[in-house]
């Protein structure tokens, strides 16, 4: 379905072709009408799947023929520092050629932000997206207008919940009109999505393009490894693969900084990102990976949702991830756009009931590469899949599948 089938705003054209889409993709197709009825919608849709536009052009369409000025129009609530800044950048572009306002609200920056945040909130603007706390700090004194609010948008509902905001976006709701349209997105339909559903949605349509399994193109593979194989495995891998951009994810900020620092005593060119830096650095971080000055970046699963960089064709999960979920998050940062991509998983001997559980999610399992005979003896793969018996024998050998240029 092309883009000018929806009957949008010519102003709001304008600026969707100055940014190239032209067809729209599953989800948009299926959401942007039902938006554009008035109806609340709750809709399964991960990152990568045009979710984001999805429910941002319809917005927009309906504030150019309706505003109330001197009130916030538009809430969008997000888990992140990073997604509210991304749905942001976003939001301006595909608001270019309109006279849609909009302001980012987060946390991690200086007071004169706060300030200026303030003023919009006091003074009305269409488009506030805003990470929870951030958003009650500026409820709590009582000048944000929110009286002619038409839209709540909950976008990663599901990792909102896991960080535990579910009283937050409760006590958020508090402030708002009863009166009002509501839309959440969230990339698993759990039982709490649901509920958090019920409390908030007035008779919603449900679309569900969830992404069960990351894309074919994705070469993945695991490594079978003892915790302190896990350091020289990496620079193994980093000294004898070609790859452009290399994303490192680990499931705490400490790993982050521990490998960080040994990389760089290795002399390879890296970064950090994590929760313990200021949004200035962080963002310093990323336009410096963006731009190919530094190509390695390690990161906790900040990064895993929500951030788009086209260029990355290496993810190394150092710690295997939480949940299936998470793993096909991380590694969808991978072969995006029209690129190829690789992704490797280190199991130590305790991770490997949490990766068979991921394995079953994808319904087949990774394929084990063989670690390099200089790092000595590895663990058997003792975890079950169904149907199959367990990997036994030990595994030895060189590096990944070299990609060819």
């Amino acid at each position: 379905m092309n883009f000018t089938e929806f009957g949008l705003d010519p102003a709001l054209m304008e600026s969707i072709e100055s940014t190239g889409y032209e067809v729209a993709t599953p989800i948009q197709e299926q959401v942007i009408p039902k938006i554009l009825q008035g109806r609340d919608i709750i809709a399964c849709a991960q990152t990568g799947t045009g979710k984001t536009a999805a429910f941002l052009l319809p917005i927009i369409h309906r504030l150019l023929q309706h505003s109330n000025d001197g009130q916030v129009n538009c809430i969008v609530l997000v888990p992140t520092r990073e997604l509210a800044i991304q749905i942001s950048q976003n939001l301006e572009g595909l608001s270019y050629f309109t006279s849609i306002s909009s302001i980012a609200v987060y946390g991690g920056n200086d007071g004169m932000n706060f300030a200026t945040e303030k003023n919009a909130l006091s003074k009305g603007v269409d488009f506030v997206v805003a990470t929870p706390g951030r958003l009650i700090a500026h409820l709590n004194m009582g000048y944000a207008k929110l009286s002619g609010l038409q839209f709540l948008v909950l976008d990663e509902a599901d990792r909102m919940l896991d960080m535990g905001f579910h009283d937050d976006i409760m006590k958020i709701i508090s402030h708002l009109p009863a009166k009002r349209q509501n839309l959440l997105f969230s990339a698993t339909m759990a039982e709490k999505i649901r509920g958090l559903a019920r409390k908030i949605l007035h008779e919603p349509d449900e679309v569900n393009i969830a992404i069960s399994r990351p894309p074919e193109k994705i070469v993945q593979e695991a490594f079978v490894v003892y915790e302190p194989q896990k350091l020289p495995l990496v620079q193994y891998i980093l000294k004898n693969t070609h790859f452009k951009m290399v994303l490192i994810f680990c499931s705490r900020k400490q790993n982050v900084k521990q490998l960080n620092r040994e990389l760089q005593r290795a002399r390879f060119k890296i970064a950090e990102i994590h929760s313990d830096l200021e949004q200035a650095e962080r963002e310093d971080v990323l336009l410096n990976f963006k731009s190919g000055k530094v190509p390695i970046l390690v990161a906790t699963d900040i990064l895993s949702r929500g951030i788009d960089i086209d260029n990355i064709d290496l993810v190394i999960n150092y710690d295997v991830p939480h949940d299936g979920a998470d793993y096909i998050h991380r590694i969808g940062r991978t072969a995006r756009a029209e690129s190829d991509g690789m992704a490797i998983t280190f199991v130590s001997e305790k991770e490997q009931r949490r990766f068979a559980d991921i394995e079953a999610l994808l319904g087949k399992p990774v394929k084990k590469a063989m670690v390099p005979q200089e790092l000595g003896p590895v663990p058997d793969y003792r975890a079950q899949h169904p149907g199959r018996s367990a990997q036994k024998k030990k595994r030895r050998y060189g590096p990944p599948q070299q990609r060819r240029k």
